[in-house]
C-alpha cells in the first residue's frame, strides 16, 4: 500500500516522528512537506533531530492569508496526489496543511486517514476547528487521541472507521525524552543561564493572541508585573506583533528564538510552570507533570483541565498573574493519552 503523508507544521512534525518509522516497516510513504512552517528552527531541525526522513515533495508554499495558503496547497498537493496515485492520504492535526491534504484527496476519491480526529474546542473562530471538523468529516478513518474525541465524533454522527488508538504525541514524549543526555540538558541550561525549577516558560503564538493587539498586551504586561524569571520562546509571528504593542520593562523576561523539539522539551521539563497557548505544548506539560496555565479561554484537551494540571486564564491580565503565583495541580493524572503506543496501533489498523 502507498501512502501520501502531508506535513507542514512543528507539531505535525513531532506527530509524524514516531509514526513514519511505523508506516515504512510496512508500507511505500511518500511525505509531503507543504512548507507552512518553513522557519529552519520550526521545521528542518525537527527533521533533523527527529529523524524524520527528508520529504519527498516540499512544497514551498510559506505563510499567507488562509484562503490564499489553504489554496496554494490545495493545487499543488493535487499535482502530488495524480502523480502518485497512493491508496490512502494521512493527514495529521488542524493545520492549513490538514484540510488542504484531505480535501485534495476527497476530491480525487482518495481515502484520507485522519491522525488526531475528534478534538474540538467548540469555538468556530479558531480557524483550527473549522479545519479539524471539515476533516473529520471527510475522512474515512479517524484516529483519535482520547475517549473524549471519540465521544465527539459520535455526537456528530461519526462513527465508522473511529478507533482510539492514543496520542502520538505521547508516543514521541516517551521516545524523545528518553534520549535527552545529561549534557544535553546541562548545554541548553547553561546557553540560557538557567537553574532546574528556578524559571516559568512561555509561548504565545495562535492568532487571538498575537493578532489582538489588548490581548498580546495583557499577557506580556501579566509578565512584567510577575516576579518569577520568564522564559519567553517567541514565535516569529509573535516578535513581528510585539514591535505593534508599546513594551513595558521586562527585566525579568528572557525572550528566545524558537529551539529544537529535544532542547524544548529540556526547557519544559526544568520550568516550574509552563504559560501557553499552544496545544501541544499543554500536553508535553501534562507528560512531564509539569503545572500549565493556558492562556485561552478553552482548551481541546479538557482532560488535563479536568485533572487539575492545566488551568484556562483567557489573555486576562490578573487570572495569568494570580495563576503564576498560586496555581498548583490539585489531582493525580490519569491514563487518557494512551500506553505510548498510539503509532503501533495505527499502523496495525492500516495493515488490517
Amino acid at each position: 500500500m502507498k501512502i501520501v503523508s502531508v506535513v507542514g507544521a512543528r507539531p505535525q512534525f513531532i506527530k509524524a516522528a514516531p509514526l513514519s518509522k511505523k508506516l515504512r516497516e510496512k508500507f511505500t510513504e511518500v511525505l509531503v512537506h507543504t512548507g507552512q512552517h518553513y522557519d529552519p528552527n520550526m521545521s528542518e531541525v525537527f527533521f533533523e533531530e527527529l529523524g524524520i526522513p527528508e520529504p519527498d515533495y516540499n512544497l514551498g508554499i510559506g505563510s499567507g492569508y488562509h484562503g490564499e495558503q489553504t489554496g496554494k496547497m490545495l493545487i499543488e498537493i493535487e499535482k502530488v496526489l495524480l502523480k502518485e496515485k497512493p491508496d490512502l492520504v494521512l493527514v495529521y492535526g488542524d493545520t492549513n496543511s490538514t484540510i488542504a491534504g484531505s480535501l485534495a484527496a476527497a476530491k480525487l476519491h482518495i481515502k484520507v486517514a485522519h491522525v488526531e480526529a475528534g478534538l474540538r474546542s467548540f469555538n468556530r473562530e479558531m480557524p483550527e476547528e473549522i479545519n479539524r471538523v471539515v476533516t473529520d468529516h471527510l475522512s474515512n478513518l479517524l484516529f483519535c487521541p482520547t475517549e473524549t474525541a471519540v465521544k465527539n465524533l459520535d455526537k456528530e454522527g461519526i462513527n465508522k472507521g473511529v478507533f482510539n488508538t492514543g496520542d502520538v504525541m505521547y508516543d514521541a514524549t516517551l521516545v524523545y525524552s528518553r534520549q535527552l543526555t545529561i549534557d544535553r540538558k546541562k548545554k541548553i541550561l547553561e546557553t540560557y543561564q538557567l537553574k532546574p525549577k528556578s524559571y516559568l516558560y512561555a509561548t504565545v503564538h495562535r492568532a487571538e493572541n498575537t493578532d489582538n493587539l489588548q490581548n498580546l498586551q495583557s499577557i506580556i504586561g501579566a509578565f512584567s508585573r510577575s516576579e518569577e524569571k520568564i522564559v519567553f520562546l517567541v514565535h516569529p509571528r509573535t516578535r513581528k506583533m510585539l514591535k505593534e504593542i508599546e513594551l513595558p520593562s521586562l527585566p525579568n523576561v528572557v525572550m528566545i528564538d524558537p529551539v529544537g523539539y529535544l532542547d524544548n522539551l529540556v526547557l519544559e521539563g526544568n520550568a516550574r510552570k509552563i504559560l501557553t497557548d499552544s496545544g501541544g505544548i499543554q500536553k508535553e506539560a501534562y507528560f512531564l507533570k509539569i503545572p500549565c496555565i493556558t492562556m485561552r479561554n478553552e482548551t481541546e484537551w479538557m482532560e488535563t483541565v479536568d485533572d487539575g494540571w492545566n488551568v484556562l486564564v483567557g489573555a486576562d491580565k490578573e487570572k495569568i498573574q494570580r495563576a503564576i503565583e498560586k496555581f498548583e495541580p490539585n489531582g493525580g493524572q490519569s491514563n487518557h493519552f494512551g500506553d505510548g503506543d498510539a503509532s503501533g496501533k495505527i499502523a496495525a489498523i492500516l495493515n488490517e
